[in-house]
C-alpha cells in the first residue's frame, strides 16, 4: 500500500498540478489574468444570483390564453374539416374550451361526428413519452343536429406542459443574447417558470424581454374603409383594427403573409438616410418566396408588420422585395432595436407569460455574503488546523496539506465545469472542510490501533491505510447517493448550489485524504526509515 510507481505518482501530481492551475485564475487580480491564455482566464467560478446581485423573476404560463388559443385553433380546424367534407353548418362558435355549430342537415351528423374524430390525437405521457388511452379532444353528437367539439382537461394539461418545455428554451436563448452569465431557469410547479440572471441589475428590462410573446405576423392594411370607420361601424369580417405603439389605429387584414416562424435571423442597425435604428432580417427559403409573391402582388400597398396584435410600422410597397430580406423601422432607440432583434432571433413563446414574482438583488449584499462566507471558512479552517496538529502532529500536518489541496480542487472543478457557486454552496464548502479529515482521523486512529497490536511502524502505516479504506469508501458512497438526491430532486437554486459543491468536496476528499495523504506519507517512510510513529 505504501509503494508507489513512477507512473501513479506523477498521475497524483499531474492531477494536484492541474487542479491549482484552473483555481489560479480565481484568485489573481483582472490584471495578471489579461496575460494568461483565454482557456485559462476563463477559468473561473460563476457566482449566484444571491453573491454577485442580479434581477430574479417567477413567471406563469397565461393558461387562460393558451385555451382561448387552442379553441379558437379547433374552430379552424372544423371549419376546414367540414368544408372539404360538403357538409352545411352554421352557428359556429367558441364557448370557453368547446366549439360547437348546428348541421343543415341532421343526417350528416354521424358523417360529421366521424370526420371531427380524426382531429383528436392521444395524450402522450410526460415522463415516458407514450399515450394513456386519453385524447385532447372529444366530439359529442347531440341529436338534434348539433355537434360541439370540447377540449378534454388531460389535453390542455399536456399542452401547458407542453408550453413550459417550449418556454424555458426560447427564454435561455433570449437570456444567453443579452450576454450575462449562467442564468438560473426552471420549471416551478407545473405552469411556472423560475428565472434568476445573476449580474443584471435591470428586471425592468427583464421583464420586457420576456414579457412579449414575440409572434411576428406580416399582413396587408385593408383600404377598404378607414380604421375609424371600423371602429364607429362594423370592421370587415376578415379583418380588425389593431393599434401602433403610440395609439394609431390600423385596419389590417387577419391573414397572415408570411410569420416570423420563417425568419432564420435578426440584427440591430441604422438606417443610412436618417441614422435611426431599425432591425434587419433574414428569411429562410420559404418565407423568401411567400414574401417575394406578397409584395409582388400588393405594390403601392401599405405592409404592416405586426408585434404581438401591435403594429409596428405600416410601410408601403414600392417595388417588390425578391432577396427575403428587409427592414423594421419604428422610431427605436438603440436599445430597443437590440431587444427586439433579440426577441425575433430567440423565437416566439407558446403562450404569454405573466409576472408573479420579482426582486432585485443588490451587488453589496451579495459581498457581505461572500465576506460572511470567507469569516467561516478561515474559522473552520483554523479550528481543524489546531485539533490536527495537535492530536496528530506530523501526520496532521500532512493532512492539512491535502486539505489545501482539496479546497483547491474543489474550486478548479467548479471552474471548469461552469459551475454556479451561490450562498449555500459557499456553506457546501464549510463542511466539506470538515469532512475533508475525516478520512485521515479514520485512517490515522487505525494505524494507532495496529500500533497498540505490537506491529511496527511501517507495518502499522501500511495495514491502517488496508483496513481504513473499505470504512471510507462505504461512507463516501452513501454520502454521493445523498448528494445526487438533492441535486436531481432539490428543485430550487439554493438546494442544487449545496448540492453541487457537496458532490465535488466528496470526490475530492477521496482523491486529496487518501491517496495524496498516503503518498507523503510514503515518502516520509522511504526518507525517514521511522521505527516509531509520529502520533
Amino acid at each position: 500500500m505504501l509503494h508507489f510507481s513512477r507512473f501513479k505518482t506523477a498521475l497524483i501530481l499531474g492531477i494536484t498540478f492541474l487542479g491549482i492551475l484552473f483555481a489560479l485564475p480565481n484568485v489573481l487580480p483582472p490584471s495578471m489574468l489579461q496575460a494568461l491564455p483565454s482557456w485559462l482566464a476563463s477559468s473561473h467560478v460563476t457566482l449566484g444570483l444571491d453573491l454577485q446581485g442580479g434581477s430574479h423573476i417567477l413567471l406563469e404560463v397565461d393558461g387562460a390564453a393558451l385555451r382561448k388559443e387552442r379553441a379558437e385553433q379547433v374552430r379552424d380546424e372544423v371549419r376546414r374539416v367540414l368544408r372539404e367534407q360538403r357538409i352545411g353548418y352554421t352557428g359556429l362558435v367558441v364557448r370557453d374550451t368547446t366549439v360547437q355549430f348546428r348541421l343543415r342537415d341532421p343526417n350528416e351528423a354521424e358523417k360529421a361526428v366521424t370526420e371531427l374524430r380524426k382531429l383528436a390525437a392521444p395524450v402522450t405521457n410526460a415522463l415516458l413519452g407514450t399515450g394513456n388511452g386519453e385524447m385532447d379532444l372529444t366530439v359529442t353528437n347531440g341529436g338534434d343536429g348539433s355537434v360541439s367539439v370540447a377540449l378534454t382537461q388531460a389535453g390542455l394539461n399536456a399542452r401547458i406542459r407542453s408550453a413550459v418545455d417550449q418556454s424555458i428554451e426560447i427564454i435561455r436563448r433570449r437570456i444567453d443574447q443579452l450576454g450575462t452569465v449562467e442564468p438560473n431557469i426552471q420549471r416551478q410547479g407545473a405552469d411556472r417558470i423560475l428565472v434568476q440572471v445573476p449580474g443584471l441589475q435591470d428586471p425592468q428590462r427583464l421583464k420586457a424581454l420576456l414579457g412579449q410573446t414575440a409572434k411576428l405576423a406580416f399582413r396587408m392594411v385593408d383600404q377598404s374603409m378607414s380604421p375609424q370607420q371600423a371602429l364607429e361601424g362594423r370592421a370587415p369580417p376578415d379583418s380588425e383594427v389593431l393599434q401602433s405603439n403610440d395609439g394609431v389605429p390600423y385596419l389590417v387584414e387577419k391573414q397572415v403573409r408570411v410569420s416570423g416562424e420563417d425568419l432564420t435571423d435578426a440584427q440591430p442597425g441604422f438606417d443610412q438616410q436618417t441614422s435611426q435604428p431599425l432591425v434587419t432580417f433574414r428569411f429562410n427559403s420559404n418565407g423568401a418566396r411567400r414574401f417575394a409573391a406578397t409584395t409582388q402582388d400588393a405594390v403601392g400597398r401599405p405592409f404592416a408588420i405586426v408585434l404581438d396584435n401591435q403594429v409596428i410600422s405600416a410601410p408601403v410597397i414600392r417595388e417588390p422585395i425578391l432577396g427575403g430580406s428587409g427592414q423594421i423601422s419604428g422610431s427605436f432607440t438603440v436599445q430597443q432595436a437590440n431587444d427586439l432583434a433579440i426577441l425575433l432571433r430567440a423565437g416566439a413563446l407558446p403562450a404569454p407569460l405573466k409576472v408573479m414574482e420579482e426582486r432585485t438583488v443588490g451587488p453589496s449584499l451579495g459581498q457581505d455574503s461572500i465576506e460572511a462566507g470567507k469569516t467561516a471558512a478561515y474559522v473552520a479552517a483554523a479550528m481543524v488546523t489546531v485539533f490536527m496538529l495537535a492530536i496528530y502532529g506530523l501526520f496532521g500536518f500532512f493532512a492539512l496539506i491535502a486539505l489545501a489541496v482539496h479546497v483547491t480542487l474543489m474550486f478548479a472543478l467548479q471552474s471548469v465545469l461552469g459551475a454556479t457557486l451561490t450562498l449555500p454552496g459557499i456553506a457546501g464548502v464549510v463542511l466539506t472542510i470538515g469532512m475533508a479529515v475525516d478520512s485521515n482521523v479514520v485512517i490515522f486512529e487505525r494505524i494507532r490501533d495496529e500500533a497498540r497490536e505490537g506491529r511496527s511502524a511501517i507495518s502499522a502505516i501500511d495495514k491502517g491505510f488496508v483496513q481504513a479504506l473499505g470504512t471510507i469508501m462505504d461512507a463516501n458512497i452513501t454520502s454521493l447517493a445523498t448528494g445526487i438526491i438533492l441535486f436531481l430532486l432539490g428543485g430550487s437554486g439554493p438546494v442544487r448550489g449545496f448540492a453541487v459543491t457537496y458532490i465535488l468536496g466528496l470526490l475530492t476528499t477521496v482523491f486529496t485524504a487518501y491517496t495524496l495523504t498516503r503518498l507523503m506519507i510514503a515518502w516520509w517512510v522511504r526518507w525517514q526509515r521511522p521505527s516509531k510513529l509520529p502520533i
